[in-house]
């Protein structure tokens, strides 16, 4: 099968499976998700979900959130990975978006991506939930399941991104990249997964991969 050919089938299964999918971390404007996006990196979105709204209660805008003292910040922010390097971003973040953008969170790649803590995959998220700008946003699990398809030779995010971006129209991107990511939660993990019994991976999967994950799951031999 073609990986154009292929491409279609698999969003027509994601489409069945996830017509509607939510943004997974809770905000109420631009700068509420910039800031949930910054913080759920290696941390998962329900936990930044639970810490955010003591967070977002001290400070929701970019002023309030320059003005917070930075051990205040840590101590709201204390459960998720990084702590302390999310916390400075934070008020990094907040001070350059004071200082460079009338406290507003711009809408572009550039301005995003000159703020601190931000690098690619969280200006595409915000670009692509808060503005609506077609971008698709790559993170381990849509890394994972791109390559597990076959759909990408990239050995990192930029260029599973740039690949999947070829093979998908860009009216598609925002939506897919959310129906990836849950679909690589609830079907696909990156461990003890068995390719052949998945309804994506048990027909899309390569043969190099199907190979690779029977031998990473099989029980090891006692000598």
């Amino acid at each position: 099968m073609k990986r154009k050919e292929k491409a279609l089938k698999i969003a027509r299964i994601l489409e069945t499976l996830y017509p509607n999918p939510p943004i997974p971390l809770h905000h109420s404007d631009p700068f509420t998700l910039l800031v949930s996006v910054v913080l759920s990196a290696q941390t998962t979105d329900k936990k930044v979900n639970q810490i955010t709204p003591a967070l977002f209660a001290r400070a929701s805008t970019a002023e309030k959130m320059a003005q917070l003292p930075f051990l205040e910040i840590l101590e709201l922010i204390k459960q998720i990975g990084l702590a302390p390097t999310k916390a400075k971003a934070l008020i990094g973040l907040s001070q350059k978006l004071m200082q460079n953008f009338a406290g507003q969170v711009p809408n572009t790649f550039m301005g995003l991506e000159s703020l601190s803590g931000v690098g690619h995959k969280t200006a595409s998220v915000v670009m692509a939930q808060a503005f609506g700008h077609s971008a698709f946003p790559v993170d381990t699990h849509i890394h994972r399941l791109a390559t597990r398809w076959g759909l990408s030779k990239g050995k990192n995010v930029r260029q599973v991104e740039q690949d999947l971006k070829k093979i998908f129209d860009c009216s598609k991107w925002n939506k897919l990249h959310l129906q990836m990511i849950y679909f690589g939660r609830e079907y696909c993990p990156s461990r003890r997964h068995e390719l052949s019994s998945c309804q994506i991976c048990g027909w899309a999967a390569t043969k190099k991969r199907m190979k690779e994950e029977a031998e990473k799951n099989a029980p090891k031999k006692r000598s």
